[in-house]
């Protein structure tokens, strides 16, 4: 039982950055192109719907990995420890705050598939930049997706450090530190990318 709940946290953990990190990182960046105009990133977007095999593609490249990250990280957030009222170190904070932003990264996912890529596929709002526009024409949906970028980046980002660790390629303390550095690094730029993006729609 302890060998089957270590080999599905280290899975949890793989999965996190293989494949949804990337698909994080890339759908940041297709958003990006909003910054150079509706008609730029109506073509990026478009070039990603017409990809061969874009169903299976967000089958089992994004949804199944995003729906078992998501069902173990509710688990692990209901059993987990955290000891930050007692231990005020800067890693258990960070070990607090993945937990806080694992829920709302998954509150802000869900919305935002609900928004976008199910009423695309229901035929009631179209691929292209008015769809975001529209949306983020609200006041109070644009902070919420400031929001949820925010929290879906430092997620992935501190992720990152977590995965170096579980998986023995950041094993000394030294090691550790530069990675520290280099996530926050990382999710500096990401979030950047993000949430420049959605000034770029409004």
């Amino acid at each position: 039982m302890e060998n089957r709940e270590f080999f599905y946290r280290r899975l949890h953990s793989l999965l996190g950055v293989v494949p949804i990190g990337i698909f994080l990182i890339q759908h940041l960046f297709v958003n990006h192109f909003a910054v150079y105009g509706p008609e730029s990133f109506n073509k990026a977007a478009s070039f990603m719907h017409d990809l061969p095999f874009r169903i299976l593609l967000e089958i089992f490249i994004i949804f199944l990995p995003i729906l078992f990250h998501a069902v173990l990280g509710v688990y692990i957030v209901f059993v987990a420890k955290n000891n930050v009222t007692r231990y005020g170190y800067f890693r258990n904070w960070m070990f607090f705050l993945q937990r806080i932003t694992g829920i709302v990264t998954l509150v802000f996912i869900v919305w935002h598939v609900w928004e976008t890529r199910v009423q695309i596929g229901l035929g009631t709002e179209e691929l292209d930049y008015s769809l975001m526009e529209t949306i983020l024409a609200s006041p109070v949906m644009f902070a919420f997706y400031v929001l949820g970028i925010i929290s879906t980046t430092f997620h992935f980002a501190n992720g990152l450090w977590s995965f170096l660790v579980s998986w023995g390629i950041t094993v000394t303390p030294r090691s550790q530190k530069m990675a520290t550095y280099a996530t926050i690094l990382i999710f500096l730029a990401v979030t950047y990318l993000g949430i420049r993006a959605l000034f770029a729609f409004v």
